[in-house]
């Protein structure tokens, strides 16, 4: 269907059209969700932990569902296109599992699943793309076979800083929007169809901020937060800029990827670091610096759209 629409609407058209259909189609499946979605049963770790018990949760289910009714609608397809897509749901299906599932799924049947879903990923992308990147001015090639391990680690970091940033209400879905408007002003040309997929995404996240926002009635879930993170990763790598994923998601990075860094020193080599420190750093900062929720959201996304401003100003400047 976007290939035929894409023969009688400028590109404009099709993007206000596309994002303002993805947007409505995610509004009303959320007005009225799905009535075997899972309810939240609070987190006892977790900063207000409790306050989300009994919401309903696993609504990235939703969520990616139409966001492939807007992708199939308005975003012309190839066949890469159509395997990502694919692949974005296995990692949301995922999620959604163990959001449904009375005993939450261990990190290493996860980590299977990642590595899996990655790992296909990856192939899809070298058989389908040049491996040269851009660093400054500089054009470097990688040698496909390193390319393609450092692919399945950067989408493995992104699912989990992603996840891990899913802890307060809004938080997640404004960062990680500001990052995919990010990467579609700064490399849009490059970006050809998946810049438009991005801002339909985008549609669909903002339908979500209506039910998310503080105090909010629904939740993402891992259906929707791993969902995101492989989506964000798949896009680094088509800008062929992977690194303008440490500006464009840096919050992300900061608020999710540190406790990464302090759960595996700890597990595999018993070193144990930031010990005063809660992780996430939005948990840390809510009970120890006593930040309600709404500053922690609005904070932390001013920082990230600083952040895309200073990519934006070094990479397009």
């Amino acid at each position: 269907m976007g290939n035929l629409l894409a023969r009688y609407m400028s590109e404009i058209q099709l993007l206000g059209i596309g994002a303002l259909a993805t947007f409505l189609i995610t509004f009303i499946a959320l007005k009225f969700p799905l009535p075997f979605l899972p309810v939240d049963k609070g987190r006892e770790f977790a900063v207000n932990g409790q306050l989300s018990k009994g919401k309903i949760r696993g609504v990235g289910l939703l969520l990616v569902i139409c966001f492939v009714i807007g992708s199939l609608l308005f975003v012309p397809l190839t066949r890469e296109y159509v395997i990502y897509l694919i692949l974005l749901f296995c990692m949301m299906l995922s999620g959604y599992l163990d959001d449904a599932s009375d005993k939450p799924w261990s990190d290493y049947k996860k980590g299977l699943i990642d590595l899996i879903i990655s790992a296909v990923t990856m192939w899809t992308f070298v058989s389908c793309n040049s491996t040269d990147i851009v660093l400054g001015t500089l054009v470097i090639t990688i040698p496909k076979i390193l390319y393609f391990v450092l692919g399945i680690v950067l989408i493995w970091v992104s699912v989990n800083v992603v996840n891990c940033s899913d802890g307060v209400d809004g938080l997640c879905a404004n960062m990680w929007s500001v990052a995919l408007i990010g990467f579609s002003v700064i490399f849009g040309e490059t970006l050809g169809e998946y810049a438009l997929a991005n801002y339909l995404f985008v549609a669909v996240t903002f339908a979500y901020l209506c039910f998310n926002s503080s105090p909010s009635s629904m939740l993402m879930g891992d259906a929707g937060s791993r969902a995101f993170g492989f989506y964000l990763a798949v896009i680094a790598m088509k800008s062929g800029n992977p690194f303008a994923y440490i500006l464009l998601a840096g919050m992300l990075i900061i608020d999710g990827g540190l406790g990464l860094v302090k759960i595996f020193l700890k597990r595999f080599f018993k070193i144990s670091i930031w010990k005063d420190i809660r992780m996430p750093i939005h948990d840390h900062l809510r009970k120890t610096h006593h930040w309600s929720d709404t500053q922690v959201v609005v904070r932390f996304t001013m920082i990230q759209v600083i952040l895309a401003v200073v990519a934006y100003v070094l990479i397009c400047g």
